[in-house]
């Protein structure tokens, strides 16, 4: 397992007091520090123990368990519950605090009530009361900045440990779901599950409050305003009681578009995820377009939804302006009541109902929002955690008793994956057997036979339905398909154990690894990065059973380990380890070298399920078994030949005609090369995840506003912005301007009544005529403009950014499919799928939001100062000065902010990574039982990310505390510079600038806030940009005037000139100016030690790596074509056969290029019609990611049919048949002579025999040709590199080879003077015509 970076840096909050942690102090010396310097990952404080995810874990777990427990009961579980008995506890403590908050926002508007009655011209109130109702404004302001803080940094962290304690538990039960469950989820969901949807949590807390605070709260305010304004007040209300039910509606309607989307994210992410790991099948097969509108349309689909919620929330911004509908309703209603717009009483119940406004309205529909999509969120977890599991099984957890031997009994086992199958639909049917101490058992059988499932059935991977098996001891097992993880290679060995020299050295020595580490350049510290991509197939499958080695199991389990090495290295595997290392040990070997079974203590062929022969190899032989010779049991030295030669001709199971004769295609393993010289090192290294440093760069937020819309369309976007602010301002003036003149007319009808009381006839009073029905008129007007524009804005702004995550994910997909191979062998899946899951779910779900939120802050920002300083200029000054210390505080928090939204957005694509490597690992990890480490590790990468995330927020709030207070200031100047100026000032506009300032406390420092979080997220935009800007490979299509004719090539020449290849700059040239021609037709044979250059020529056929020199096909220089027009002429059946999640005939054929009966045709080629015949689903039988329901042999013959079905005049075979059994290799080759005998043909192989009837053999060396003839002049020369690959594999075998190559020359030559002869004949006939033509 790859470590996280562990640091020892304690975090100061565990010793703040509360003062420190009120203001946020304890971070001081964190800001300054990234002041200073780019943070790094070991400036970071460890992360708390209340956020540790193994504790957060543990919680959750006592709960959830509790929950569980429902199911026996038939009840079901919830995960909501569990969640808030982990959290209420600590969530109504911070609770009672934001209380304090909520009712200061209340008191607030009352004093600011009695403050601007000291500007009416009747005031009879004091300046010294004027002060302190000023003074009391500015407390309550304080107070609720305080309390809102805390609460909000609080309830963030607590949602921040429901998803790190939801994603630890979730990966725990990923590491005991069973086999049949891992069929209904993929690792595309499981990434998306553990990045977008627990992501959920971190928001949702921010506003659950208002559920519990918004009634009571809004019941009060109705109360105070009924007191002031009487039954009018109830008016206003009307809107909530319409409005409140249209949020719920939208808010679940919200929640049904985001599980919708969540359905489509995971079918992208899933696709995502087969595309990146099978990146070079895709390119080889020319599948990139037709697979990128696969993605596409899935994009589209997702987009789609996406697009409706924010729809919702375009419509959700105009409840934003429901305030000012219901104080437009109380003033239109209020004719008959003058005092309504009186300053005292409209700037008491106008804050109020914005009040209202903002935490009934704006954060109830958040809250349902969020709360909806949390629950969706919830359920898609819940579902996860309620697959089924593998049985708890003692008996293979548990060490040996000391008198008990280890060992494994299986008595009349019938097996499936599928729990419900019927008795005659088994993987393993009626098997028994026993292996006792010291024992050797080996299992042979055909392709599909169920050999490994019969290991998966030990490891209580595969179900038991009837029977019984039991299993005494520890097991070590080795897998089919070797898994290494990106880590370096003792780690891959040691695997979490302690480590220990000398038994270290023994298990290298003994998996023949020595002579490996000595070439790679760091030794046993070298990084083999993700799938071992640096390693070759036999160095992972020896690295993979070190590792078993190093578990020092009781019992071994080994499923074909020496099929991906050479004949001379698994001879020494088989002497040194399972005969010698493991000679004390129980061993079960899964093999399909024939050769070693004579050493077997026991044997079992399997053949459908079903155990058709077992014994010894010599009671195999006697119970007549078809071997076709004995083995010479005199001859020691040439034992493994014999045995090879006399199985070779054993009946496993009933063929065809065709495969009755085995005995010229079956021969021992290739031995290509000594032990001492197997390796060259790749020249591949994994290279760290990039991150930028310093502002994000402007050209980024360019190229997001550029994807989105047209310039013109930009601006008029920004316009309808403007145009809305205005019109609140100018609405709010107008108000302001009424009520004074409302005032004027109330204080004028006031003193003429007083007048007339006292007996006076004519007064002299001039009372102001106001039409009501006018102002009245131009408010509706105002306020309908507010709602148009506002709505307007919205969805031309959403619109524009749904554009742009449709641009720049087209545009990433397409820069990654266009990407060399290079950059996929660099870069670990994980960390490409965080660019396509949480990068891409920030630009379409959170970066649009705080956009919006900064250009609404903005302009109401500037709104709120040019309100203020208009009532009084002094104000001006101040807001200079703030503003001064507003930019200072920005700068100073912002270097530190982006350092750690840039750590942790790289912290992230471990943990990633590391998930998917689990699951690709997942037997392994189980059967070595390291499921408890592979835990650890996964808190461990966790916790690294928590540390960053937790201090991102805590930094957060530190921005909005000094913000807050500064506002505060402000508000102070605004109110104490206007009391002296009462005289000068009337109450309409007092109140609108005091009001106005309000608004600065919590909108101000979310605007700052916010410039930040834009900042920090359109650092997603950045990272996908920098996908989108990957090197390329060369064109895709043909220049016109370079194009290829269509039935090109249409003889199959390929030759070289002066060919040489270097991966990179910095590496070391792999191919060395090769020459070579093969003609039409031909047959070549490829072979040499691993890193001479065999795959690299692959590479440059395909052109996955540009050559330099000349290459051609056909007279055709394939550099000067595209690479569509190249490579889908060439077929190819590669090492490890990949198939994608789907259906066979999508495997087959994934865009519909050919009918049914082609596609019938080509699995009856290649042997697999029956299999397909047997299953219900036909051609649309499923297949599971990665293939994992096939055998790899029959997935190998799914690649052959995919070859069968192109038809091109040229195949490449990339050892195809290096882990298939005997019988599955025959048949490849069988097919391939038949199929492709018009073909040219290149095959690179482990298997001497497979080879020995090519035309020509080629051998390389260094990166360089060192001999290539025929096979036979190679053999007869008694000298080179071919001559001793053959001698290595003794006498007898040499004979057997001998005699097939000289077979294939004499046949060749009598082609040759076969085809002499017709050509003679033809131009005799030619001759005679031409004279009998003269004559006459």
């Amino acid at each position: 397992m790859e470590k996280a970076k562990q640091h020892y840096n304690p975090n100061p909050m565990m010793k703040a007091n509360f003062i420190s942690k009120l203001f946020f102090w304890w971070l001081n010396p964190l800001l300054s520090l990234g002041y200073k310097k780019t943070l790094n990952q070991e400036d970071l404080f460890n992360v708390l123990n209340d956020d540790s995810s193994d504790i957060l874990r543990e919680r959750l777990t006592s709960e959830w368990e509790k929950e569980m427990l429902k199911l026996k009961h038939s009840g079901k579980p919830s995960l909501s519950w569990a969640i808030f008995r982990t959290v209420y506890k600590k969530y109504f403590l911070w609770l009672c605090v934001v209380s304090f908050d909520e009712l200061s926002r209340v008191i607030q508007p009352l004093l600011l009530g009695k403050l601007v009655s000291y500007f009416t011209p009747d005031s009879q109130m004091t300046t010294q009361q004027a002060y302190l109702y000023g003074m009391g404004v500015v407390i309550c302001i304080l107070l609720s900045c305080l309390c809102n803080h805390i609460f909000f940094f609080n309830v963030q962290r607590l949602g921040m440990q429901i998803r790190i304690a939801c994603c630890s538990l979730m990966y725990k039960k990923m590491l005991i779901l069973d086999n049949a469950s891992f069929n209904k989820t993929t690792t595309g969901q499981i990434v998306n599950l553990m990045s977008n949807d627990v992501n959920r949590f971190d928001q949702v807390l921010l506003y659950t409050h208002f559920f519990i605070i918004g009634p009571p709260q809004t019941v009060a305010i109705i109360i105070i305003l009924w007191y002031i304004l009487g039954p009018v007040c109830l008016l206003g209300f009307l809107v909530l009681i319409v409005i409140i039910p249209l949020q719920v509606w939208m808010g679940k309607l919200v929640s049904k578009y985001r599980c919708k989307t969540a359905i489509f994210t995971d079918q992208r992410m899933a696709l995502m995820n087969e595309i990146i790991a099978g990146m070079r099948i895709l390119k080889l097969y020319c599948w990139e377009i037709p697979y990128g509108k696969l993605v596409r349309d899935v994009r589209r689909h997702e987009l789609r939804k996406v697009w409706l919620c924010k729809v919702m929330s375009a419509l959700h911004a105009s409840c934003w302006n429901m305030p000012q509908m219901m104080l437009f309703i109380v003033i239109a209603s209020s004719s008959q009541q003058e005092h309504v717009l009186l300053p005292y009483y409209l700037y008491i119940y106008k804050p109020m109902l914005h009040l209202i406004g903002s935490s009934v309205l704006s954060s109830f529909y958040k809250c349902i929002r969020l709360f909806c999509e949390m629950q969706v969120s919830t359920m898609r977890i819940q579902d996860f955690l309620v697959l089924e599991e593998l049985p708890t099984v003692p008996a293979i957890t548990n060490e040996c008793s000391d008198n008990q031997a280890p060992s494994i009994v299986m008595n009349n086992v019938c097996a499936n994956w599928n729990k419900d199958s019927n008795s005659n639909n088994m993987i393993l049917n009626d098997i028994s057997f026993s292996l006792n101490d010291n024992q050797l058992l080996a299992v042979v059988g055909p392709v599909g036979a169920g050999k490994s499932s019969l290991l998966m059935c030990i490891l209580h991977e595969l179900p038991v339905l009837s029977g019984k098996l039991t299993v005494n001891g520890t097991v070590g097992y080795v897998a089919q398909k070797p898994w290494v993880f990106s880590a370096s290679l003792r780690q891959n060995i040691v695997f979490g154990k302690k480590y220990e020299e000398k038994r270290y050295k023994e298990i290298l020595k003994a998996c023949a690894l020595e002579k490996d580490l000595s070439i790679l350049p760091n030794g046993d510290f070298t990084l083999v990065g993700e799938r071992g991509i640096t390693l070759s197939g036999g160095q992972r499958a020896r690295v993979s059973l070190a590792r078993a080695l190093y578990m020092d199991a009781d019992i071994y389990i080994l499923d074909d380990p020496l099929s991906a090495v050479d004949t001379n290295v698994g001879r020494h595997i088989f002497n040194n380890c399972i005969n010698q290392y493991l000679k004390d040990k129980p061993r079960i070997l899964v093999t399909h070298q024939l050769q070693f079974l004579p050493d077997a203590d026991h044997i079992i062929i399997l053949d459908q399920g079903k155990l058709v022969g077992e014994g010894s190899f010599d009671k195999l032989l006697e119970s007549g078994i078809n071997f076709a010779a004995l083995l010479n049991k005199n001859d020691k030295g040439e034992e493994s030949e014999n045995v090879s030669k006399s199985l070779s001709h054993i009946d496993l199971r009933e063929t065809s005609t065709s495969m009755t004769d085995l005995s010229n295609r079956i021969g021992s393993m290739l031995s290509l090369c000594s032990i001492g010289n197997e390796i060259e090192p790749e020249p591949v290294q994994i290279k760290a995840e990039t991150s930028e440093t310093g502002h994000v760069k402007f050209n980024v937020y360019y190229e997001y506003l550029k994807a989105g819309a047209h310039f013109i369309f930009g601006l008029f976007t920004f316009s309808a912005f403007i145009i809305s602010i205005l019109f609140c301002v100018a609405t709010d003036f107008w108000i302001a301007m009424w009520s004074n003149k409302e005032q004027l007319r109330y204080v004028a009808l006031q003193r003429h009544n007083e007048l007339l009381d006292e007996g006076y006839n004519n007064t002299n009073v001039t009372i102001l005529t106001i039409d009501f029905k006018q102002n009245l008129y131009i408010y509706s007007a105002l306020t309908l403009g507010i709602f148009v524009f506002s709505l307007l804005k919205a969805f031309m702004f959403y619109w524009s950014c749904i554009q742009s995550s449709i641009t720049l994910h087209n545009s990433m997909y397409d820069s990654l499919m266009r990407a060399k191979i290079a950059f996929f062998d660099e870069n670990p899946v994980g960390r490409v799928l965080n660019r396509f899951s949480k990068d891409m779910g920030l630009i379409d779900d959170v970066l649009p939001s705080s956009i919006v939120d900064f250009l609404q802050c903005f302009f109401l920002t500037l709104s709120v100062i040019f309100v203020t300083g208009s009532t009084n200029p002094y104000v001006f000054i101040a807001a200079f000065i703030i503003l001064v210390l507003f930019v200072f505080l920005r700068q100073y928090y912002i270097q530190t902010s982006r350092s750690l939204k840039r750590l942790e957005t790289v912290a992230r694509s471990p943990v990633f990574s590391h998930i998917s490597s689990s699951i690709e690992g997942l037997n392994t990890i189980r059967a070595f039982k390291s499921q408890e480490q592979f835990l650890t590790d996964f808190d461990d990468f966790q916790d690294i990310h928590t540390e960053a995330w937790f201090l991102f927020i805590a930094t957060t709030r530190w921005l909005s505390v000094r913000l807050d207070l500064l506002c505060t200031l402000f508000i102070l100047v605004v109110v104490f510079a206007s009391i002296p100026l009462s005289d000068r000032l009337d109450a309409g506009t007092v109140g609108l600038s005091v009001s106005y300032s309000f608004v600065l406390t919590g909108m101000f420092q979310w605007f700052i806030r916010q410039t930040v979080e834009v900042e920090n997220n359109i650092v997603a935009v950045e990272r996908v940009i920098e996908y989108s800007k990957l090197p390329t490979e060369a064109s895709l299509d043909s220049e016109p005037s370079q194009k290829p004719p269509d039935d090109w090539p249409q003889r199959g020449v390929i030759s070289a000139r002066n060919l040489s290849l270097k991966y990179s700059e910095n590496t070391n040239v792999v191919l060395k100016h090769l020459d070579f021609k093969i003609e039409p037709q031909e047959k070549i044979g490829i072979v040499g030690r691993t890193g001479a250059g065999k795959s690299s020529l692959i590479n440059v056929l395909f052109r996955l790596v540009e050559p330099e020199g000349e290459i051609t096909i056909d007279d055709i220089h394939i550099c000067n074509i595209g690479l569509h027009d190249l490579r889908c002429k060439l077929s190819i059946i590669p090492q490890d056969p990949v198939l994608f999640k789907g259906t066979l005939k999508q495997n087959l054929d994934p865009f519909n290029e050919y009918d049914d009966h082609d596609l019938w045709k080509s699995l009856e080629d290649v042997q697999l019609k029956s299999m397909v015949d047997d299953s219900a689903e036909g051609l649309d039988f499923e297949i599971c990611e990665g293939g994992s329901n096939l055998s790899v042999g029959q997935r190998q013959l799914v690649c052959l049919a995919r070859a069968v079905l192109r038809e091109n005049k040229i195949l490449i075979i990339d050892e195809a048949t290096a882990n298939v059994d005997l019988r599955t290799d025959a048949l490849i080759q069988n097919t391939i002579r038949d199929k492709f005998r018009q073909c040219t043909v290149l095959t690179i192989a482990h298997r001497l025999v497979t080879i020995m009837d090519s035309d020509r053999v080629m051998v390389l060396e260094e990166g360089r040709i060192v001999q290539f003839d025929m096979p036979y002049n190679l053999i007869k020369s008694k000298e080179g590199y071919f001559y001793n690959m053959v001698q290595q594999t003794g006498p007898s075998e040499v004979d057997h080879l001998t005699t097939i190559a000289e077979s294939a020359m004499n046949k060749k030559n009598e082609e040759i003077s076969t085809s002499n002869n017709i050509h003679k004949r033809f131009k005799s006939d030619e001759i005679n015509g031409s004279v009998a033509s003269i004559t006459i």
